[in-house]
C-alpha cells in the first residue's frame, strides 16, 4: 500500500474553473523548509547548539580578565587538561548508556575498584604492568556486561540493578585493601607505566589526547554507524525499536558494556596517577561524570546525548572549578557548584528533549494536514 506524503504529491493540483477547462494552482511541499536565517537556521536553534560552546569561551575569558596572571597561562591550561581527564573520560564512559535511556550508577565504584585492582597486580602480586592494565580494562568490560545482563534480561530498573553493582565493587574494593592503602615500595612503580599519565605531547598533557580519541571514537560509533543509530532508536522509543526488529536487548548490554570498558580505562589511567590504591577515591568522580553526561545532552545534539556536547560540558565544568579555587573559594564550594551544575543539567537536559518532541509531533501534524493552497 503506498503512502502519500506532502513531499511526494504533484506541485500542482487540478482545480475546477467554472466550465473554463481545468486550471492548476502551485503548492508548496510541506516538507521545504522555513528559513529564518541566512544559513537556514533560526536563532533559537543555534543558540541550542552551540549557547554551550559560546558560554564556555566567555567564563574562560572572565576568568582570564579576573586573574590575568596565571588563569590565561600555558601552565594553568595543561593543569585542568591533566586534572579533569579522568572525569572528562568518565562522563564519556556514562553518557554510552544514557543514551539508551538508561543510567549506570555504578561508574563511581567502579572506577575505585579498577585503580586499586591495578595497583594490585602490579605492586603486590608482581604483574607486569601492561598485562595487569589490560586485565583491569577486561574486568571493566565483564562489569559493564552484567549490569546489562541485569538491566536487560532480568529487568530490573537500571538504576537499582547498577547501584547494587557498585555496591558490590565498592565491597571487592575493601577486601582486596583491608580498607588500607595499597603503597609501592622503594623501588616505585614503572616509569612507563607512570608515563601513561606523566607524559606531554605538542606541549600538552597526554591525557587530555587519551579523552579526545575516546571522544572521537565515541562520535564515530554514535554518529556514523549503525550501531549509533540504534542505540539512539532506543533511547528514543524501545517499544518502536523492537517493532522494527532492532534487538533492543543485546545493544542494551552493549551499551553498558562500552561504558565498563571506559571505567576500566580511566581506572588504569587513575592508578597512573595517584600512584597508590586508595579504596575511597572512587565515587569523589561520579557526581562530575553525570553532571558531564547530562549537560552534554543539552549541547551540539540538543536533546540527546552526544560525545561532543560531554566534552563541551566537562570543559565548562573544569574552567568553572579552577576559576573559583583559584578565586580563593572554599572547600564545599567544589560541591555546591557540582550539585548545582547538575540540577541545571537536568532540566536543560528535559526543557531540550520536550521541545524535540513538541518539534516532532508539529511537524507530524504539518506533513498530514498539508500547507494551505495559494493562487
Amino acid at each position: 500500500m503506498a503512502i502519500e506524503t506532502g513531499s511526494s504529491r504533484s506541485p500542482q493540483q487540478p482545480e475546477s474553473g467554472g466550465g473554463q477547462g481545468t486550471r492548476t494552482r502551485p503548492r508548496r511541499s510541506a516538507a521545504a523548509p522555513r528559513s529564518t536565517s541566512a544559513g537556514g537556521r533560526s536563532p533559537g536553534h543555534l543558540i541550542g547548539t552551540y549557547g554551550l560552546l559560546a558560554l564556555t569561551a566567555l567564563l574562560f575569558l572572565v576568568f582570564s580578565l579576573a586573574l590575568p596572571d596565571t588563569f590565561p597561562t600555558l601552565d594553568n591550561i595543561s593543569s585542568i587538561l591533566s586534572n579533569q581527564s579522568i572525569p572528562a573520560m568518565l562522563a564519556l564512559g556514562a553518557m554510552i548508556p544514557v543514551v539508551t535511556g538508561k543510567f549506570d550508577l555504578s561508574v563511581g565504584y567502579g572506577l575505585g575498584l579498577a585503580h586499586v585492582l591495578t595497583m594490585q597486580l602490579i605492586v603486590n602480586n608482581g604483574w607486569p604492568w601492561p598485562p595487569a592494565c589490560l586485565a583491569v580494562v577486561v574486568g571493566g568490560c565483564v562489569v559493564g556486561v552484567f549490569n546489562g545482563l541485569l538491566v536487560e534480561f532480568a529487568r530490573i530498573d537500571s538504576f537499582i540493578a547498577t547501584l547494587g553493582t557498585g555496591s558490590v565493587l565498592y565491597a571487592c574494593t575493601g577486601w582486596i585493601t583491608d580498607g588500607a592503602r595499597i603503597v609501592p615500595g622503594p623501588q616505585g612503580l614503572p616509569a612507563a607505566f607512570t608515563d601513561l599519565y606523566d607524559s606531554k605531547f605538542l606541549g600538552l598533557p597526554v591525557p587530555a589526547f587519551y579523552v579526545l580519541g575516546l571522544a572521537v571514537v565515541l562520535w564515530l560509533l554514535l554518529e556514523r554507524l549503525p550501531l549509533g543509530r540504534y542505540l539512539y532508536v532506543i533511547g528514543s522509543n524501545a517499544r518502536a525499536a523492537d517493532l522494527v526488529g532492532i534487538p533492543t536487548r543485546r545493544y542494551g548490554v552493549y551499551a553498558f558494556a562500552g561504558s565498563g570498558t571506559v571505567v576500566g580505562c580511566a581506572g588504569v589511567l587513575l592508578a597512573s596517577q595517584q600512584q597508590i590504591g586508595n579504596p575511597s577515591v572512587g565515587m569523589d568522580y561520579l557526581l562530575p561524570a553525570f553532571v558531564g553526561a547530562l549537560l552534554g545532552s543539552t549541547a551540539i545534539r540538543p536533546g540527546r546525548a552526544n560525545a561532543a556536547g560531554t566534552v563541551v560540558a566537562v570543559s565548562i565544568l573544569a574552567i568553572g572549578l579552577a576559576g573559583i579555587q583559584q578565586l580563593g573559594a572554599e572547600f564545599w564550594a567544589t560541591s555546591l557548584f557540582n550539585g548545582g551544575t547538575l540540577l541545571l543539567a537536568v532540566g536543560l537536559a528535559g526543557y531540550s528533549a520536550r521541545r524535540r518532541l513538541r518539534a516532532g509531533a508539529d511537524a507530524t501534524r504539518t506533513s498530514r494536514s498539508g500547507p494551505p493552497a495559494t493562487d
